[in-house]
């Protein structure tokens, strides 16, 4: 699947709307305008409202699929956004212009937050120039060094997410430096075990191994090289990374080195959150739009 696919999966949806918090930027709201062109969804763009009407008419912005809500801070505007998706005026939060924390504050405020039991992961859906299918890599943004535990809640979020974008059996890389279990590396020791989980039912709806290296996760011709055999080898479709470093630098580094696209969402609330850098394009912004709506749909389904 290329993430055009995923574009036209959302055009699918019907009856859904997106509450974007804090919206006055320039490409939040180009990826908005696209999303409309496309009848994604309607939006809920919550900020100064001045500002708002002004980029909307700058960048010719449709008013019919809008409604605005005005804030005057980054704080109020995470708020009402988080709000209305609570109150079921949203099936989708959005982050707009504000930093992650003041979104995430509010949606894990005990009173009228989106918080849920499990944990809260990130997931970035990339198109990579050679690969005949999207590459999910999690968590490159919210889990600084998950345990165990953690780890599988993570590994969970993410197939949830790849089923929902139309990946039936996703097959998961536990990544590591080597293949090999060395006590002195965690990372190969949660591999280990994370795939004997598997093995036991204790992990369901994918194909987990692991530890696997980078290039033997990825590349058949290294795991050939290297005669690691199994199901995933070579073909995975979810990279599991061990830490927050590892999975931000393998994030940033695909975008600028490998000029590759992506789409990126937060999930384990009770609504998925698009979720991307306020340095990501139009672009990227609006796979993420696509991203969270279809996972919004999968999470109805099961509900």
């Amino acid at each position: 699947m290329k993430l055009t696919q995923l574009l036209h999966k959302a055009t699918e949806l019907k009856n859904k709307t997106v509450a974007v918090a804090h919206a006055e930027d320039d490409e939040v709201l180009q990826a908005v305008k696209l999303a409309i062109e496309q009848q994604f969804a309607r939006f809920l763009l919550i900020g100064n409202r001045e500002k708002i009407r002004e980029i909307m008419l700058e960048i010719d912005l449709p008013k019919r699929y809008v409604d605005i809500i005005h804030s005057e801070t980054v704080e109020e505007s995470a708020n009402i956004a988080v709000q209305s998706v609570r109150n079921g005026n949203a099936d989708v939060l959005m982050k707009g212009n504000l930093p992650t924390a003041i979104l995430l504050k509010a949606v894990l405020n005990k009173e009228y937050g989106l918080r849920s039991r499990g944990v809260l992961s990130h997931v970035a859906a990339f198109e990579v120039s050679g690969f005949d299918r999207l590459i999910y890599i999690t968590d490159a943004a919210m889990n600084i060094k998950p345990k165990l535990e953690e780890q599988k809640q993570i590994l969970e979020n993410a197939v949830h997410v790849a089923r929902a974008v139309g990946v039936s059996m996703p097959k998961i890389a536990c990544l590591a430096a080597v293949e090999t279990v060395n006590p002195a590396m965690e990372a190969t020791l949660n591999g280990a075990v994370l795939t004997q989980m598997y093995h036991r039912g204790q992990i369901r709806n994918c194909i987990v191994d692991g530890p696997l290296a980078l290039d033997n996760a990825v590349s058949e011709s290294a795991a050939r090289h290297k005669n690691i055999n199994g199901l995933v080898a070579g073909q995975a479709d979810i990279l599991l990374v061990p830490s927050i470093e590892a999975g931000n630098l393998l994030y940033k580094s695909l975008i600028h080195f490998a000029n590759a696209k992506v789409g990126a969402v937060l999930v384990g609330a009770k609504a998925p959150i698009a979720l991307t850098s306020r340095a990501d394009s139009a672009e990227n912004k609006l796979y993420s739009i696509a991203l969270a709506l279809c996972t919004s749909e999968s999470q109805h389904e099961e509900e």
